[in-house]
This record gives C-alpha cells, sequence and structure tokens, in this order.
C-alpha cells in the first residue's frame, strides 16, 4: 500500500512548485491522487475522509520550512497523518494480572491463530520470562488440538493435555485448574475459527469468555482483509 501511494504521489508532488505556502489547488491535486490510492487499498471511506480531512488541515497555509520544496512538505504531512492514523503508539499487554491470567485468542477460520498462539508464546517465556500454557479450544477443525501440540513441542512451551470429547468451554474451564495448579502465569486459549455471521459458534465465545475471564482478547485477521475487518472486530467485541 504504502509504496503504492509513494508512487501516486510522486508526480503530483514534483508538479508542485516552491512557494512559501500551499494553495487550496495545489493541495487538492495532490490528495485527490491520496484519497484514490486509499480507497484502491480497499481503506474504508469514512477512514478515507477523515484522514483526507486531516492532511487538508494541516496543509492548507502551513510554512513550507526554507530548505524543503512543498511537495516535500506535503509528503511529510500525509506520512504524519499515515502515523497518527494507524496508531503512533505500541501498546504491550498488561501482564500485571493475579496469575493465571487468561488471553484468548479469536478470529476467522484460516487466519492464523494457532500459528499466531505458539508465536505470542514464544515471546512471553522469552521476553517476558512468563511461565507459559497453552490450549487449544478448536474442537472442529481436523488435527487442530495437533497443531499446537506440535508447535508447543517445537517452541519447548507445555500444552494441555487433549481430552476427547469435551467441549470448548469445559476445555477452558479445566485448563484454567491445570494453569492454576501448576503455577503458570499466562495461559493461552486458541479458539475454533468461525465467520462472525455463525451466531452459534459466536455463543461459543461467549461461553469460553465467561468461563476464562481473560485480560485480553486478541483478534487475529489475514493483512488481505482490508475493510472487513473492522465489521469483524465489532462481531467479535
Amino acid at each position: 500500500m504504502f509504496d503504492s501511494l509513494t508512487g501516486r504521489l510522486g508526480t503530483v508532488f514534483d508538479k508542485l512548485t516552491r512557494r512559501g505556502a500551499l494553495s487550496d489547488g495545489d493541495v487538492d491535486a495532490a490528495l485527490r491522487e491520496v484519497r484514490q490510492a486509499l480507497l484502491e487499498a480497499d481503506v474504508a471511506l469514512p477512514v478515507t475522509q477523515d484522514f483526507i480531512k486531516q492532511v487538508r488541515e494541516r496543509a492548507v497555509g502551513e510554512e513550507v520550512v526554507k530548505s524543503v520544496a512543498p511537495g516535500q512538505m506535503v509528503v511529510k504531512i500525509v506520512n504524519d497523518c499515515l502515523v497518527k492514523t494507524l496508531g503512533s503508539e505500541t501498546v504491550d499487554i498488561n501482564l500485571n494480572a493475579a496469575p493465571p491470567a487468561s488471553i484468548m485468542m479469536v478470529g476467522l477460520q484460516g487466519s492464523g491463530k494457532t500459528t499466531t498462539t505458539a508465536k505470542l508464546a514464544k515471546r512471553l517465556v522469552e521476553r517476558d520470562k512468563k511461565k507459559v500454557l497453552m490450549a487449544s479450544l478448536d474442537t472442529r477443525r481436523p488435527a487442530a488440538m495437533e497443531q499446537l501440540k506440535v508447535l508447543g513441542e517445537t517452541i519447548n512451551v507445555p500444552t494441555l493435555p487433549i481430552v476427547e470429547g469435551q467441549n470448548p468451554d469445559g476445555i477452558a474451564k479445566r485448563a484454567m485448574q491445570s494453569a492454576n495448579l501448576q503455577g503458570f502465569d499466562i495461559i493461552l486459549l486458541d479458539t475454533a475459527g468461525r465467520m462472525h455471521v455463525d451466531e452459534a459458534l459466536m455463543t461459543e465465545v461467549q461461553a469460553v469468555h465467561g468461563v476464562a475471564q481473560p485480560i485480553e482478547t486478541l483478534l487475529v485477521v489475514d493483512s488481505l482483509t482490508g475493510q472487513d475487518a473492522v465489521n469483524v472486530a465489532e462481531q467479535f467485541g
């Protein structure tokens, strides 16, 4: 997206002449390209409109640093607004909760929850020095529990033993009990992938949430999902 945006804006920026301030026409010409590039990248229309408004308010009438061309100033303004829109600060997971603290992984089918669960577990163990237990609550996908077990063995993070026939909230309850008895700091609950329009499966997530009372619920989405990720996030709450 950013490479495409840079290329699309390059031609417009080259046309801007050196001056102390940018005229409305200069800004509008650049922002038309920005708007089109964002929409083609599947950025939601309300987000695009708000972004364009922010850039325009900053660009019109803003003094240009003497050593910098107006086009470069537009680039800086666009970059600053992109950073602000995407989030300029990194917020870590609050791990100060009384152990065992649970983190629930949710998302659509095939979004990469199980792999992400293992990556997060490895990070928590190696960087944060936490004792972590992983538990698969995916009773629907064939070999899903076995996949998490294999990943756990690969990264040396224990997984909850598999018991056939248990439902997801039952597994969550057993996982919390095991984590408490064995002195784990964090338990990662890898839930089954589900469509956000499937009411039965969404109810299942709510039941697991009620049992585990997670300190964080992390939504895993494919990077190519586009603006539908907003709808997915709203449904998962």
